[in-house]
């Protein structure tokens, strides 16, 4: 089982019983069906934009491995994915730790899913208290520091 961090918290996992997702050797080789309900993509965070850019119109969720907390190669991938136009759900899988959170998010991560091993140990609790991603950034934070009137 897994646990999906979300803004809100913890939440189920909503895709685990209604979807499939596939991996990318499984789409490059069958290919994808035309329709994208319920289809995910898994995707390695060293990802070839230009070699998924063609199925992205097929999934509605794209999963983005996280091997390690130290990889940054997710982040780019998931500001990739959104700048070519991809609107459904990203998700970040594996090693995230709470305060990579806000980062994500701006990145363009929707949610982040973790094991429930992790969960165990970056709580809830944790995860909710760098929920407030869109509310300022670290330019921000600095300017009230030096400007605190501002």
């Amino acid at each position: 089982m897994s646990i999906i961090v979300t803004d809100t918290g913890f939440a189920a996992d909503d895709w685990a019983d209604a979807g499939a997702i596939v991996s990318l050797d499984e789409a490059l080789e069958a290919g994808l069906p035309q329709s994208n309900a319920r289809l995910g993509l898994d995707l390695p965070n060293d990802a070839d934009i230009d070699q998924i850019r063609g199925l992205l119109d097929r999934v509605s969720l794209v999963r983005i491995a996280f091997p390690s907390f130290a990889d940054g190669r997710g982040f780019s991938l998931a500001r990739r994915l959104r700048e070519i136009g991809f609107a459904g759900r990203v998700r970040a899988a594996g090693h995230v730790i709470p305060d990579q959170y806000a980062f994500a998010r701006r990145s363009g991560f929707d949610e982040i899913e973790i094991s429930d091993e992790a969960g165990s140990r970056q709580t809830e609790d944790q995860w909710i208290a760098h929920a407030g991603w869109a509310q300022s950034s670290y330019q921000d934070q600095l300017g009230r520091a030096h400007h605190p009137a501002a």
